[in-house]
């Protein structure tokens, strides 16, 4: 005859009621009734075909079989807890947004991310919203001013890229022969950086676009020359896809920051994953500045 399955919730059961010793406190850990409690401890008693515990005036006490099975079930079941939770880690994806103009910053790292802990699993949402906020996510990338609370990755600073197969401007007055890409409908962005450089170009030919990685992506290909942040561009210019003829940055004001769901909303692994966003950025940052002009 087949054996009935192994109870697990009466284990469960007796496991807390051998730490307290009182059916009252085991319940009230359990959230079930002294009642339910004692049922769950007869059935695994029924099962196993001896008594676990003596009960007395004062409380309860481990029969010598009880105590002898005591630390091997303890130690079992809590190898099923940990194989639990590790297979339940596997399956949990981080909900991450982002506006689409940090795509060129944040992607790479989520590659690196995923080939160092292949066990993180991040979800990515883009959004041409630079200020939203987490809504239904468990972490989200903002642009312009940090809201409280958020983490500061890095301040917008920027200067003109263009592809390295374009002849390098030898002087602020030479990109007046190429045409100027806009990341946004107006000039605000080039007027910044000339403004700060205390120069007036003539901008004979220009092309407009509806976002910063648009603008990129177009200067990548040889359209002309953007203004870009030089963070959002580093990785660009360390491959040689562009190149950023002038060290003069301009700070905007604005920044990019991180914002994270509570604590105790978080899934497993958020921690690990702001820790690698924060960390990376200072890296790549350096290296950005560091191949100025």
């Amino acid at each position: 005859m087949t054996r009935s399955a192994l109870p697990l919730n009466a284990i469960h059961a007796f496991l807390v009621t051998a730490r307290h010793l009182n059916l009252t406190h085991a319940a009230s850990e359990l959230c079930i009734t002294q009642g339910a409690v004692s049922r769950k401890v007869a059935t695994l008693e029924s099962w196993l075909g001896f008594a676990l515990f003596e009960r007395h005036a004062r409380g309860l006490r481990l029969t010598s079989q009880g105590a002898a099975l005591l630390p091997e079930l303890q130690q079992g079941y809590n190898l099923l807890v940990h194989a639990t939770e590790k297979a339940s880690r596997r399956n949990t994806t981080i909900r991450l947004k982002a506006p689409t103009c940090a795509m060129r910053w944040l992607v790479p790292r989520l590659v690196a991310l995923e080939q160092r802990r292949p066990e993180i699993h991040v979800a990515l949402t883009t959004t041409l919203d630079h200020a939203s906020q987490l809504e239904n996510y468990d972490a989200a990338i903002v642009f312009g001013t940090p809201p409280a609370g958020a983490i500061r990755l890095f301040d917008e600073q920027l200067t003109p890229v263009l592809a390295s197969s374009i002849a390098v401007p030898q002087h602020i007055n030479d990109l007046a022969k190429l045409t100027f890409l806009h990341p946004t409908n107006d000039k605000r962005d080039w007027q910044l950086w000339l403004e700060g450089q205390a120069v007036t170009l003539p901008m004979a030919r220009n092309q407009h676009f509806a976002t910063m990685d648009l603008a990129i992506s177009a200067a990548i290909q040889g359209f002309g020359v953007t203004i870009a942040d030089i963070t959002l561009v580093g990785n660009d210019i360390a491959h040689q896809r562009l190149i950023a003829p002038f060290a003069a940055t301009v700070a905007t004001g604005a920044a990019y920051s991180l914002l994270r769901c509570a604590e105790q909303d978080a899934p497993p692994f958020l921690t690990e994953l702001v820790a690698w966003l924060c960390h990376s950025q200072n890296e790549t940052h350096s290296s950005a500045l560091a191949g100025l002009a």
